[in-house]
């Protein structure tokens, strides 16, 4: 058995959704779990449009007709005039849609969110699973959020593994006795109470590898739009280098510090039962990829890994003591309250540094509770550079007409928090 996941790039139109068929003909000819994001920008968009309501910032109605009409247009160029089925199951997903922004928001932001973008998975896996039925491979679509169970802790959901592993052996895989392919979607979860919860931004990759930990699945493809692992992000980097294999070790570092190929909790799932991750290419699926395994074999390349729209902030106590224990309990708490994540910290006598992502909807009710009994500074539109197996020359290019506010090395990594000058 072996799962497989496509992201949104992979699912972007109809073309794209065609592409994935194409790849399962030819690599899912065994039992194959397929995990699948929101088609394209599908995700940004209904965030759009869970501020637009919560906030009362925009037109709801025009940005979800935008939403509807593009996949409205993908089933089109799939199934032609055999569309009848789909299209009612699509504007079911909608009314859905619509009843969640009809009312006025009764409960936390994180809540709400999670209830509307969340129907990006669900469409994009309900139209991709009709189509792979239509062309004549046979699949059955499951709903993730009957299988993969959380806490209520919206936007950053807690996996229940003994809850999940048991309703994944006993619903998902008794599914193979009628089909060799079991569709499902990535990033999203249920509550005990019904209620859709969300595993972290991007968090697809980590379904994937939480049903091969719950299925002991051989193998995990993660399909992408490069060629597998690459030492620096081609948007930022140019002449980037892709890395032929990692350790569990190596990848989970790497995705810690920030990597976009992977999600940073892909990896512990996987090394937990030793399942080997392939990263490749949707575009040229024959080729290797990037393989990550338990392995002594260390990574020599450079890596670089860029970040931006990072707040750095430097937190100090009201009453001049020192940043010791009970204060860094604290801080840390309300950052576990709101799902802030530290990208880097650092702290003197009486400062604490940190650089985080720059997420209005958790910064600003984090900033008001901290103010209660710290002082509180902090630098907006900040980048956060990490390298990986660094030297002096690199880091003297990489700030070069740069403001360093902070950076910290070890012996494999350097950070730098910096600004434009």
């Amino acid at each position: 058995m072996q799962v497989f996941k496509f992201g949104g790039a992979s699912v972007k139109d109809a073309d794209s959704v065609k592409n994935v068929a194409s790849i399962l003909q030819k690599y899912g000819t065994t039992l194959t779990i397929v995990v699948i994001s929101a088609m394209g920008k599908t995700t940004n968009k209904l965030e759009e449009l869970a501020n637009a309501w919560f906030y009362k910032k925009e037109n709801t109605d025009a940005v979800l007709n935008e939403l509807k009409t593009f996949h409205l247009s993908v089933i089109e160029n799939l199934f032609g005039k055999n569309s009848e089925k789909i299209i009612n199951d699509i504007e079911n997903v909608f009314v859905e849609l619509s009843w969640a922004i009809e009312e006025e928001p009764s409960s936390h932001y994180n809540h709400h969110y999670d209830q509307i973008v969340s129907q990006g998975e669900v469409l994009a896996t309900k139209i991709v699973s009709a189509y792979l039925n239509f062309i004549g491979i046979n699949n059955i679509w499951m709903d993730a959020r009957g299988i993969l169970q959380t806490d209520n802790s919206y936007r950053e959901g807690k996996v229940d593994y003994a809850l999940s592993e048991s309703l994944v052996q006993s619903q998902l895989l008794p599914q193979f006795k009628n089909t060799d392919i079991v569709i499902t979607q990535g990033f999203i979860g249920g509550t005990s109470e019904n209620y859709t919860t969300t595993l972290g931004r991007e968090g697809s990759d980590y379904t994937a590898a939480l049903l091969a930990y719950f299925a002991n699945a051989e193998k995990v493809i993660i399909w992408k739009d490069v060629p597998g692992v690459l030492n620096a992000d081609p948007k930022y980097f140019k002449n980037t280098k892709k890395i032929d294999e990692l350790t569990y070790h190596d990848a989970i570092e790497l995705t810690y510090f920030g990597t976009s190929v992977i999600h940073p909790k892909t990896i512990k799932p996987l090394q937990n039962k030793n399942i080997p991750l392939y990263v490749k290419s949707f575009l040229n699926p024959a080729e290797a990829g990037t393989l990550v395994r338990d392995s002594d074999k260390r990574v020599e390349v450079t890596s670089y890994i860029f970040k931006i729209n990072q707040i750095l902030f430097s937190i100090q106590p009201k009453d001049f003591s020192f940043i010791a224990e009970d204060n860094l309990s604290a801080i840390f708490s309300l950052f576990s309250k709101y799902n802030v994540h530290a990208n880097m910290i650092q702290n003197s006598a009486i400062s604490f540094s940190v650089c985080v992502d720059d997420d209005e909807n958790k910064i600003e009710p984090l900033i008001s509770e901290l103010q209660e009994q710290f002082k509180v500074l902090y630098n907006k539109d900040v980048q956060l550079m990490t390298i990986r197996n660094y030297n002096n020359e690199i880091i003297a290019k990489l700030s070069e007409n740069k403001i360093v506010l902070i950076e910290q090395r070890s012996r494999n990594t350097h950070q730098m928090v910096m600004k434009e000058e």
